[in-house]
């Protein structure tokens, strides 16, 4: 779908100059803001997928219990 929006020359040369920096186009970028307040996706799509990601890389930890101290160790 096309649309057609009125906005100052500044502030499109300006998200012009941003998109660029991405490597992406203005399109692009107006397409992937849209999509992130849409919310494209449902929770229960997403929750969904990520059940399936924890099912096909399940981690690596051998079923050992990981404290809180060991997994913030080194972060903070």
């Amino acid at each position: 779908m096309n649309i057609t929006l009125s906005i100052d020359d500044k502030l499109v040369g300006r998200a012009r100059e941003i998109a660029k920096e991405q490597g992406i186009s203005l399109n692009e970028m107006i397409r992937r803001h849209l999509e992130l307040v849409a919310g494209r996706k449902s929770s229960t799509h997403i929750v969904a997928e990520l059940q399936s990601l924890w099912e096909k890389h399940p981690g690596h930890s051998g079923r050992r219990k990981i404290s809180r101290k060991e997994a913030y160790e080194g972060r903070l």
